[in-house]
């Protein structure tokens, strides 16, 4: 980026102000943000009272040592009995902790916290059996079934250390995190259910364990297998175990022990943009605090009512926070499904919802232009009034896409208007929500983050780090410590300072790469990767307002932007669209009716030099739009590696020109 500062392109008008009754009852209140403001510290130490601690700790924050700070030092706990042991030993033990659904419709279990508590105490005396300490570490390759979560906090019951590696990987992928991490125990299923077919877990992790014994000589002692769909496995005796032969025999019995609150909890890899994927090391203490208070503060929990969904893949770090540790240390009542938004139907969701009476929802963007790309009809034959706040995860959501999830999905609330959005932003990086609009608090706009949670500090700076003025954009940034904030990368210390802490080394702030603007009111909406931003003619211009904007053309339900070298202005944006089943194709005149629209909403500067009509994006297992292979097709280069695709298929057919390719 140079010195210019981001080109201000889309202008959002409209507002939706905080329900009235919902206002009036609200968890966080306009009070909080002042208090934050005046004492952060303070706020947080406050914060961490929500938790159970065994012994106090003796100062706050730690920031003699940056960008190594730690968070209420001295302190001990444990996460698991955060998240069970005390809401049963505060007569709650009857109380649905998870509400399970398989994807066959059948499959169904409603799991208790008492009941919970037992299973983690099993697995938590299973895993010491096996020979698994305070510091070892644990690798959890599973599908979306109730042990999954039982491994995760048996683990921080113990002291050891988990990384949960998302089911959809290959065998490469959970060796290169296991042997990163030196994972002695794999935790894994023979499989899961995907589309109505079961799909296989347990042979990667053989061929894993191979590609292991030939690096490492086989530091993985043991392998713990559940049973799900009773498909045949390859069994190696003396380290292949049933999860129903070893676990459910243990004792139900099991005294937690207190860690420091600086005790590694969990290491989450993501890729990075070169090199191996970056473990990010989490602990307990600052993680748990801010992920139970965000978690109550953004959906306004009300724990002894509420039924709460997050469709995240605990693969992912919004399944850590907002599945697992959040949720559990609130004593909330959750639902977790293990299929596919369209198993065996399209309505599944929505069926979901209707049938549990989910009131707090939350899920990524990219699932939601999925189903605006259906229409209305599906989510209309499902009673969903029982929906009281909704967030979104994981990317920008484009403003169209937000008013569509508030008032089709969330149609019947606040009297007929919508149902109160959260547009969340954080990174797995953060640990938990950094900027969010408070559901009570908020009057909020479409698209925009908007600002950050109380307690969080973060801001819009140019190259040389300064505050951008209102209607300007540049790097966003965080300005101070939080408590959930990752402590290193796993093994490489000098990689963590490098990849986070440079680029504003002067100033300290965190940076991890993402562009953002200030609105004319001073709030804050995300842009993407800052490696996403392209200069047309000397104007910067980010890739999601363009995107944005194709979205809201009535024929468009998703599209993703590149910038394309171009000879005469530099770059050029070339636009990937996919258009809502109610549009048919387009039309022959559909390119030159969607660069109109842009050149409308936003200028000739941003008009598409070419359009291209597609069937599916490419996108990562998490749902992102994967814009650099994109970026080759644009640019007339052979694709480049597709493995962490969801479907490789999706960039053969790009590439080969199958798409339709229209040129304005």
């Amino acid at each position: 980026m140079s010195d210019e500062t981001l080109s201000n392109l889309l202008h959002e008008n409209r507002r939706f102000a905080p329900p009235i009754e919902l206002a009036a009852n609200a968890n966080v209140t306009a009070a909080d943000y002042e208090d934050a403001a005046r004492d952060r510290l303070a706020f947080w130490e406050k914060q961490a009272g929500r938790l159970t601690w065994a012994e106090p700790w003796t100062q706050v924050l730690d920031d003699s040592n940056p960008p190594f700070f730690q968070w209420f030092v001295g302190g001990k706990l444990n996460a698991a009995y955060n998240c069970v042991d005390r809401h049963v030993e505060a007569g709650k033990g009857d109380k649905v902790a998870i509400h399970w659904v398989g994807e066959p419709l059948e499959d169904t279990r409603d799991i208790t916290y008492a009941e919970l508590q037992a299973e983690v105490s099993r697995a938590a005396n299973a895993f010491t059996a096996l020979g698994v300490k305070a510091g070892d570490c644990i690798a959890i390759y599973m599908p979306m079934i109730p042990e999954a979560i039982v491994a995760m906090l048996a683990s921080a019951r113990i002291g050891a250390i988990h990384t949960v590696v998302f089911g959809g990987f290959s065998a490469e992928a959970l060796a290169a995190r296991v042997e990163d991490c030196g994972a002695k125990l794999i935790v894994t299923s023979d499989g899961g259910y995907r589309r109505g077919a079961a799909s296989a877990l347990k042979p990667a992790v053989d061929e894993a364990l191979v590609k292991l014994d030939n690096a490492t000589s086989g530091q993985v002692e043991n392998v713990l297998v559940v049973r799900r769909t009773g498909q045949d496995v390859a069994w190696s005796e003396g380290t292949d175990h049933w999860w129903h032969e070893t676990v459910d025999t243990a004792s139900s019995e099991h005294t937690p022990e207190a860690f420091d609150a600086e005790h590694p909890l969990y290491v989450m890899y993501t890729s990075g943009t070169t090199g191996k994927p970056k473990g990010i090391k989490h602990t307990t203490g600052g993680y748990l605090t801010q992920a139970a208070y965000t978690h109550w503060a953004q959906f306004d929990l009300k724990a002894d009512t509420d039924v709460y969904w997050c469709t995240a893949d605990i693969g992912w770090v919004t399944g850590h926070s907002y599945i697992v540790y959040g949720p559990l240390a609130n004593g909330a009542t959750q639902v977790l499904y293990e299929g596919t938004p369209d198993a065996p139907e399209r309505g599944r969701w929505w069926k979901i919802i209707q049938d549990y009476k989910v009131s707090l929802f939350y899920t990524a963007p990219t699932a939601i232009r999925s189903f605006m790309k259906q229409g209305d009809a599906v989510p209309a034959a499902y009673d969903l009034s029982s929906l009281r706040v909704m967030g979104s995860v994981g990317e920008p959501i484009n403003p169209e896409a937000y008013v569509w999830y508030r008032t089709v999905i969330g149609g019947a609330g606040n009297d007929g208007e919508g149902t109160p959005i959260v547009d969340t932003w954080w990174q797995t990086e953060t640990g938990a929500t950094m900027m969010t609009p408070l559901p009570g608090v908020t009057a909020g706009k479409p698209g925009s983050a908007m600002l950050g949670v109380p307690g969080i500090e973060v801001d819009v700076v140019n190259d040389e780090g300064v505050p951008v003025g209102n209607g300007q954009g540049g790097y966003l940034v965080v300005t101070s410590p939080w408590p959930s904030m990752l402590r290193t990368i796993w093994g490489d210390d000098d990689r963590y300072v490098d990849t986070y802490w440079s680029r504003f080394k002067e100033q300290g702030y965190y940076f991890a790469g993402d562009g953002a603007k200030k609105d004319e009111d001073g709030d804050i909406w995300v842009l993407g990767r800052v490696d996403d931003v392209m200069n047309v003619s000397g104007h910067r211009l980010s890739t999601t307002e363009i995107e944005s904007a194709l979205v809201s053309h009535p024929y468009v339900a998703e599209a993703a932007v590149v910038g394309a070298s171009d000879p005469d202005t530099g770059q050029a944006p070339v636009a990937y669209v996919i258009l809502k089943e109610s549009a048919g194709d387009g039309g022959a005149d559909i390119a030159k009716v969607l660069s109109d629209h842009v050149r409308q909403e936003i200028g000739p500067i941003a008009k598409p030099r070419q359009i291209m009509v597609v069937q599916e994006l490419p996108k990562t297992r998490s749902g992102k739009i994967m814009r650099r292979l994109l970026r080759d097709v644009a640019e007339n280069r052979a694709v480049g590696d597709t493995t962490t695709l969801a479907d490789s298929n999706v960039m053969e057919l790009i590439a080969a020109g199958q798409a339709t390719s229209t040129e304005d």
